[in-house]
């Protein structure tokens, strides 16, 4: 089947007529045709800051804080992280660019057309916990405001399951404003984004501002001491910590191409992207970090959760203006980083019966069940558990597709392929075993030693799940990665990974002659 090479390597198809009728494709997973191709530089960006500027963003720099670092050392292990994650990120993105096509179906060119669902159905998971850690916080957020309008009749509500049951029904209210959104499609996503951006920064700044008074300025913040210091202490918590930095754009880095397929260019993405995430999580760590280290200065601890420490002003005007801002931002973040994902990766699992929108529908109703107030209760289970382990599993799906797609196959997929059933990528039945090897390998490496530490509560045993992999779960997200890399590149050796058919690429746009795409 013949595939189109614009001038500037995205590649589209003519006709996906025969196609259409596989069981493996539906609309919402079909290649977006080059001239649907229209995200520019700042929609990236855009995009960024709205993911980043969020209550849980704010919530992993912050709880640095709380465990004990000052606001250099926290500030230096959440840059350092996302200029790592920042790497297989761009690299998983070209493949959205170039071929116009989500996560699930690229990961199909590794693990095989049936064998894609076991990568996507991980990331689409661990998205639902997301969902429900964002629909939380943010339904907390809404909880305070209410409080502070209608009083102890609101905040001293009877208790259901140990939370105050207009808590709960603002939880729900959240719930459903998102779901109401997502039933809209990716392009309602897309508006949200664009006009939220801009906004969502301003009740963290109201935040920064408000402590910084009452603090007396920054000068008594940046002379906090750590209780860490910079020697064993430190470096005890830095490198896991690191990790769960690491870790929390983990997700993004596998299924940046949901976004990336409906790029102008590869330079666009890649300009929005870079502008984008490390400059936006460096601003709202900076905010995080000060206005948590202030709020220990004032109230005696580390509030690491914005919303409770907003519930502190004694102004009620800055309290609402803030938390408006803090929930908007959150059902930004939310949108695009937990529900547009996992709606593709549910999609892709049943194309013919679940579209993006019951896909976003099943992530909500996942996203409750997962229990996310009991995730978001502590900074240890958040960073050392949740973080951690889930970094570590997906560290080592994106070690399958950087060697797959870059060193393997050299960035040149057959597309239509992408959707067909004893195809060139059926490998056996639909599965690539190498793939799933290569993963199991690698997650086993990064999480099996997973532990709880000393004096915390965790569900790990503290001597590690296995115990002589302990050492590496402190770098569970390298060693995923560098597990799954390898593994796969070495099954790559055996030469099962040729394609079984060729796809006549034909240049587009006065471009003369035709190539051999393999698959």
């Amino acid at each position: 089947m013949t595939q189109i090479s614009q001038p500037d390597g995205r590649v589209d198809l003519p006709d996906i007529t025969p196609i259409s009728g596989s069981r493996f494709f539906n609309d919402e997973l079909a290649p977006v045709p080059v001239a649907k191709r229209t995200w520019t530089t700042y929609n990236y960006f855009a995009l960024w800051m709205g993911m980043a500027h969020n209550i849980p963003s704010y919530a992993l720099a912050s709880s640095l804080i709380a465990l004990g670092m000052d606001w250099a050392q926290a500030l230096i292990t959440v840059t350092l992280g996302n200029l790592i994650v920042l790497i297989p990120m761009l690299l998983n993105s070209h493949a959205g660019t170039k071929y116009g096509i989500p996560f699930p179906v690229f990961a199909r060119a590794f693990y095989g057309v049936r064998g894609a669902n076991v990568a996507a159905l991980l990331r689409a998971f661990i998205a639902c916990g997301w969902f429900g850690i964002q629909t939380w916080v943010g339904g907390e957020a809404i909880y305070i405001l209410l409080g502070r309008l209608l009083g102890p009749v609101w905040r001293d509500a009877a208790a259901i399951g140990g939370q105050p049951w207009t808590l709960w029904l603002s939880f729900a209210v959240f719930w459903v404003v998102q779901m109401l959104i997502i039933w809209r499609g990716m392009e309602a996503v897309r508006r949200f984004e664009n006009w939220t951006a801009p906004l969502v920064s301003v009740g963290f700044l109201i935040l920064l501002g408000y402590v910084l008074f009452k603090a007396g300025g920054i000068g008594p913040i940046l002379s906090e001491p750590s209780k860490l210091g910079w020697g064993p202490s430190f470096w005890k918590v830095f490198a896991p910590a690191l990790m769960a930095m690491i870790a929390f754009w983990s997700t993004l880095s596998l299924n940046m191409p949901d976004f990336t397929r409906f790029g102008g260019s590869q330079a666009k993405q890649v300009r929005g992207q870079i502008l984008g995430l490390p400059t936006t999580m460096t601003f709202i760590s900076i905010v995080a970090i000060l206005t948590t280290s202030g709020g220990a200065l004032l109230y005696g601890q580390a509030i690491w959760d914005p919303a409770q420490l907003a519930d502190r002003f004694s102004s009620p005007a800055l309290v609402m203006i803030a938390l408006v801002a803090l929930v908007l931002a959150t059902i930004s973040a939310n949108l695009a980083a937990n529900v547009v994902s996992p709606s593709y990766d549910f999609s892709n699992a049943f194309p013919k019966r679940i579209t993006f929108a019951v896909g976003g529908l099943i992530t909500g109703v996942i996203g409750i069940l997962i229990q996310p107030w009991r995730l978001y209760s502590d900074p240890n289970i958040y960073i050392f558990a949740w973080l951690g382990f889930y970094g570590g599993v997906l560290g080592a799906v994106a070690g399958v597709l950087i060697a797959g797609y870059w060193v393997v196959r050299r960035t040149k997929l057959n597309l239509a392929g992408l959707y067909l059933e004893r195809g060139v990528y059926w490998f056996r039945a639909g599965w690539s075993w190498q793939a799933l090897v290569a993963t199991v390998v690698g997650a086993v490496l990064a999480v099996g030693g997973a532990y709880t530490a000393p004096g915390t509560d965790g569900p790990f045993p503290a001597d590690g799940l296995i115990p002589f992999l302990k050492p590496l779960y402190d770098y569970s997200w390298v060693a995923g990665l560098v597990g799954g890399f390898v593994v796969y590149l070495a099954f790559s050796l055996t030469g099962s990974f040729q394609p079984k058919e060729e796809t006549h690429e034909q240049p587009g746009q006065g471009r003369l002659g035709t190539t051999t795409l393999d698959g």
